[in-house]
């Protein structure tokens, strides 16, 4: 019998690489390359909305640390508090109801929002710039699959310096594959209307906008599939299931789960399990006096329902009919099984959400200077819970449930095929949290060859509400269990409450750049980062509470930049680490055949990244336009450390110290032509290469390097008319990418055992062509 060990771990996922894209290295170097429609603070957003992972949200890029919350803002202001259980996708899309789309620079984000990263950065449209009384743009997407994308936003002028925008967003998205239980894998709808007024001549600007969405977004639940691992860092196909275009979901629409709150059993369907829907009133006012002195103040207030749905591949194993596996016949007759089975986790994450957002900000520029004050006063309450469920299926396109009562580790509700309520990685935590910063900056050239930039920030952040992490008599945690609940009876003795907690930290944003022109054309610069920062809300759900020790993340960098007519050319070394990530792994019994046994073990680990990147921008004749951008980096474990001891006094442990982050390319390479074929017609491309990642903790399992494409053709039709067509992956690849699931704990010495065993993991993107058309009027 051969069998994928299953020591599974849930876990936020290691977001991407140190320095994926140009956006990095440009950011660095003042005037390197163009800034086009950059705003202050942003540096260049180069298809940043060309996602190979999702076709409705912004490129997720990352500097080799676990993804933050404040990924994408609005106004100045974050779309969502925290991604879970209130997607960002489900409040936000880049259409026509904005009026721009950038990248904010690592150092802008840190001081402004206090997190290290990269965020989007988004502006409503408000039709302030309409000449006319009424102006509209209409956008239409669709692609091979079945995709009908529809967002239309009207604006224009009202007298008297008023004026209106609204917006409509309508996406009926089937995904790649259909879904039995469902007609979409994402249904979202979202609308805005804005009314503004312009006052003292233009120098004030007040604006009331109204945001409502309603979406059901089932990516997260839809993204696992199987594959045959080769051994040589390349999978297959299994017989009758193709990656990228098959289901792996069951044909069925509802799953039952256990209310963490209440102890008591229901039923959701899975479409409506991802139901979120956000209600948000936004004030936005500036005023610039003549002596260039200008102050902002934006803020909003959102409540909003957020859900998120997990449908986790765990452990895989070949089993025969002794094994007790069965399928229901429509009938209702069993019959025995034997085969792949398949052990999933379904995941229901829902919370009722209530956030606050201000920020007000005081700048001038005068002479050969910029400074800048602002205050951030974020508030966000919450009342989350994650029931956790598990289940069992045969291994195939569109598989059957499997039924099995021979396990005394499997604890089944009924004659359901569900089993293990709450057992692995439920959640709960409900309480509020609370941010006022005081930020400042100053922009000064020093000489006509040199400039500074440095900045900070003071956050006082305080959180209190109450989580699930129990401790016995003896002060150990007690884990989860079957049934678990408020209320519950542990086996020895404890009672499941509620734990109330309580925090207040300062945290601090440091961040400074120097940038010396030793001629028009060549100079160096260099840049620090450094960012201090504390647990939220969120890393309480766990079963223990978490590590609250201080978070540290220092960034530097240093090179040199090269410009001329014709290339645009920046290298830089950088250096980035961050202490105690706190996460959690589910860790399997090692001593339980069924690989249903598992525990939740609590982790805080470090991770530091070394890298060298070379971005250049080439236009060797008129029309052409070439973008390079290499990077070699080296991302690696700190302090990994963890294990968890069963009641039957099995150990489950993990030491990755000093292996290479799992899924985090070593090089990555970006290829960006484009040519205007006439004035109106513009033929392009972009090819990222990503090399050898690791698919589990321990590097035993690796896939090969690959290739994300993009191309397109773009035509102007005439004023009022814009065509696009593009194919996404259109070299056709297909394979698995990120970690194998069931394999994380395996050891080198080990992983030759699994050449050619069947598993489950995710894919590329499969191959997709889409037209795009754009009306204005």
């Amino acid at each position: 019998m051969k069998t994928v060990a299953m020591k599974r771990y849930f876990i936020a996922s290691l977001a991407g690489c140190f320095l994926t894209s140009a956006l990095y290295a440009q950011e660095a170097v003042k005037d390197t390359i163009p800034s086009g429609s950059e705003k202050k603070g942003e540096t260049n957003s180069r298809n940043v909305m060309l996602n190979a992972a999702s076709a409705n949200g912004p490129r997720e890029i990352s500097i080799g640390l676990p993804g933050g919350d404040v990924n994408v803002l609005e106004n100045g202001l974050p779309v969502v508090y925290n991604s879970n259980p209130h997607n960002v996708n489900t409040h936000w899309r880049g259409d026509g109801s904005l009026s721009h789309i950038g990248l904010m620079k690592i150092s802008e984000t840190a001081i402004t929002t206090g997190n290290i990263g990269y965020a989007v950065n988004s502006f409503t449209q408000l039709g302030l710039d309409g000449k006319k009384a009424f102006n509209g743009t209409l956008n239409y997407n669709t692609n091979h699959f079945g995709r009908q994308q529809f967002d239309l936003n009207l604006n224009g002028g009202l007298g008297k310096g008023w004026f209106y925008s609204g917006s409509i967003y309508q996406n009926f998205d089937p995904g790649s594959f259909k879904l039995r239980f469902a007609q979409y894998q994402d249904r979202t709808e979202i609308y805005k209307f804005a009314l503004s007024k312009l006052y003292n001549e233009g120098r004030g600007q007040f604006s009331v906008i109204y945001h409502y969405s309603n979406s059901h977004w089932l990516s997260n639940a839809t993204t696992g599939a199987p594959f045959i691992y080769v051994g040589d860092g390349s999978v297959k196909e299994i017989p009758g299931f193709s990656l990228g275009t098959s289901s792996y979901l069951p044909n069925v629409g509802t799953i039952p789960y256990l209310d963490i709150r209440t102890g008591k059993v229901g039923t959701v369907n899975l479409y409506d399990a991802t139901a979120s829907r956000g209600n948000q009133v936004t004030l936005l006012h500036s005023y610039k006096w003549d002596n260039g002195l200008e102050w902002k103040v934006n803020m909003k207030y959102d409540h909003s329902q957020g859900s998120y749905l997990y449908q986790t591949p765990m452990d895989m194993k070949e089993q025969d009919a002794s094994a007790g596996y069965q399928t229901r016949q429509a009938d209702g007759a069993f019959q025995p099984y034997s085969g792949y089975v398949q052990s999933r986790m379904s995941c229901f994450n829902r919370g009722k959400v209530d956030e606050v957002f201000f920020t007000t900000e005081l700048s001038r520029k005068y002479g050969n200077q910029t400074w800048r004050v602002g205050l951030n006063e974020w508030y966000y309450d919450v009342d989350y819970a994650s029931n956790t469920t598990m289940y069992d299926h045969t291994v195939e396109a569109y598989p059957q449930m499997l039924y099995n009562t021979g396990s005394d580790k499997v604890h089944y509700y009924g004659d359901t095929p569900y089993y293990n309520f709450n057992q692995n990685a439920s959640e709960y935590y409900k309480g509020h949290e609370n941010k006022l910063a005081l930020y400042a900056t100053h922009d000064w050239d020093i000489t006509d060859k040199l400039n500074a930039y440095y900045g900070a920030r003071l956050e006082y952040q305080r959180l209190e509400g109450e989580n699930l992490a129990v401790y016995n008599a003896d002060g150990n945690a007690v884990g989860r269990f079957n049934n678990y609940h408020i209320g519950a009876v542990a086996a020895d003795g404890t009672v499941i409450a509620p734990r109330n907690f309580s925090y207040d930290w300062l945290n601090t944003a440091l961040t400074a750049a120097l940038t010396y022109k030793m001629t028009g054309q060549f100079g160096l610069t260099g840049d620090f980062t450094y960012i201090t920062q504390r647990p939220n809300l969120s890393n309480f759900s766990p079963a223990d509470m978490p590590n609250v020790d201080k978070i540290t993340v220092p960034l530097g960098r240093a090179g040199l930049y090269y410009n001329t007519d014709w290339v645009s050319l920046t290298s830089l070394f950088s250096y980035i680490a961050k202490t105690n990530n706190n996460s959690t792994l589910n860790l399997i019994n090692p001593n339980d055949p069924t690989g249903k046994d598992i525990k939740a073990a609590p982790l805080s680990y470090d991770i530091k990244t070394m890298g060298w990147t070379t971005d250049a921008v080439f236009k060797p004749f008129k029309g052409f336009d070439f973008h390079f951008l290499f990077t070699y980096q080296v991302p690696k474990y700190k302090k990994y450390e963890t294990g968890v001891t069963f009641p039957d006094g099995s150990v489950s442990s993990i030491n990755a110290t000093g292996n290479i982050v799992a899924e985090i390319p070593k090089v990555l390479i970006e290829l960006d032509p484009s040519y205007m074929i006439t004035k109106d017609l513009k033929v392009w491309a972009s090819f990222r290469y990503f090399s050898k990642t690791y698919a589990n903790i321990n590097d035993a399992y690796y896939f090969n390097g690959r290739w994300e494409t993009f191309g397109g053709l773009n035509w102007q039709v005439n004023k009022h008319l814009a065509l696009s067509g593009t194919v996404i992956n259109f070299l056709n690849q297909t394979g698995a990418k990120g970690s194998i699931s069931g394999a994380e704990l395996v050891e080198k010495k080990d992983a030759d055992k699994y050449n050619g065993a069947w598993m489950a993991g995710s894919y590329i993107r499969p191959f997709t062509v889409e037209f795009s058309a754009t009306i204005t009027f």
